[in-house]
């Protein structure tokens, strides 16, 4: 019978439209012979940014050292570099047995949601997410609850959004900060007021902080694991970002603060660990070069960094085109424009993103792609070289120049 094998229940309502149907008919498209312009994710090597020389080397001099299995929380440099990352941030809290390297932040995010949420838990997260939290979040399970990021106040967390949301069946608050998909870096106040919450609640704080060494304008960075004992953090972070290498797929993970009230979760996070016996092991060999030599990101975001370059560029051009406007971001790759609903009648901006790429060949995110509650806003990656942003914003000005959504 034709469709008798069906996915699992337990996809129900999980998405990913980073790489979604639209990005799947922009492939069948490219296989047509059509090129299209790549705005939709945060992937460094495409748009030739290249990691340090030393971090390859050293993954390639370590080949022979990565032939087997290892300890399922990592080899012992890669987790020692992690250990005094975490101090030089603040993190003091937390035992070096409680580091685990990990196949990128996205595998991480999976083994800490499914070592804790029973059916019908609830997480609080960003709204817009990133929706690798939302769907984690589902498929162990439990229930997103989102709190606002308000685009009013450079689209921070809205505290009070976070308090009323908080009912008996949460378990814990998601923080990315710096954000994705806004850019917007949080405030020690703020950062501050999320972890009192999370202390009168007794709340876990999840920090997805991927993007911390990805700052301008002075911007500073404060993880907010460093601000308190009284309450237990996981904190993930990794290279795929700061050291321009997404595809080798490292990261980690650092559980903090409250620990001797997490014992058996912990035990959890162990057993999920050891189930897949060990993260990819040559590229933990580049933990330690990269956590220990020279911040290189500072050379793209500094004043005259091409990163930073391209942000002030597509800021000041997204805000000179006719019915969009977009707040600045201070870290990140992206920007989240708003675009007016009513001056294009737009009620799905699922399709005004399809009908952009069918027209103009350029690939875009729509904003509830990020489980933003409207559809009135878009991702958009600044990673392309200038001219390659001069022609998407060109396209896109064109396009709206005379766009309608009936």
């Amino acid at each position: 019978m034709k469709g008798q094998f069906r996915k699992s229940n337990k996809l129900e309502g999980v998405g990913y439209d980073i790489r979604g149907p639209i990005m799947e008919f922009a492939s069948k498209m490219e296989g047509a012979g059509e090129r299209i312009l790549k705005l939709n994710i945060g992937n460094p090597a495409l748009f030739g940014f290249k990691a340090p020389e030393d971090v390859i080397k050293s993954v390639e001099a370590n080949l022979r050292n990565a032939e087997g299995y290892v300890d399922s929380r990592g080899i012992p440099t890669a987790r020692a570099a992690v250990v005094e990352y975490a101090r030089e941030r603040g993190i003091n809290s937390f035992e070096v047995g409680n580091v685990y390297i990990g196949n990128g932040v996205s595998e991480l995010i999976g083994i800490c949601t499914q070592a804790l949420i029973n059916d019908g838990d609830e997480l609080l997260i960003p709204s817009p997410d990133y929706p690798l939290w939302t769907a984690a979040v589902t498929l162990a399970g439990g229930r997103p609850v989102y709190y606002i990021c308000d685009e009013a106040s450079q689209w921070l967390p809205d505290v009070s959004d976070i308090e009323r949301k908080i009912s008996r069946k949460t378990k814990g608050i998601v923080v990315i900060n710096p954000n994705n998909p806004t850019g917007a870096v949080y405030p020690a106040e703020i950062l501050q007021k999320i972890v009192d919450i999370a202390a009168a609640h007794n709340l876990i704080i999840f920090a997805d902080e991927i993007y911390d060494r990805i700052l301008y304008d002075g911007s500073q960075h404060i993880s907010i694991a460093s601000l308190s004992d009284d309450v237990l953090f996981f904190t993930l972070n990794g290279l795929s970002k700061s050291h321009l290498i997404a595809g080798f797929r490292v990261a980690w993970l650092v559980i903090s603060g409250k620990t001797d009230e997490a014992r058996d979760l912990i035990e959890g996070v162990n057993m999920l660990a050891s189930m897949r016996l060990c993260s990819n092991v040559p590229a933990q060999f580049a933990i330690e070069p990269a956590l220990r030599s020279y911040d290189m990101m500072k050379h793209h975001t500094g004043p005259q960094g091409r990163l930073t370059e391209q942000r002030n560029y597509s800021f000041d051009r997204l805000n000179s085109i006719p019915g969009i406007s977009c707040v600045k971001p201070d870290g990140a790759f992206y920007l989240f424009p708003k675009i007016d609903p009513k001056r294009f009648s737009i009620t799905s901006d699922e399709k005004f993103v399809l009908d952009f790429l069918l027209s103009e060949r350029v690939l875009l995110v729509q904003g509830t792609g990020f489980n933003w509650h409207k559809p009135d806003h878009f991702r958009i990656v600044f990673l392309p070289e200038k001219r390659d942003l001069e022609v998407a914003f060109e396209r896109l000005e064109r396009f709206l120049s005379g766009y309608k959504q009936f």
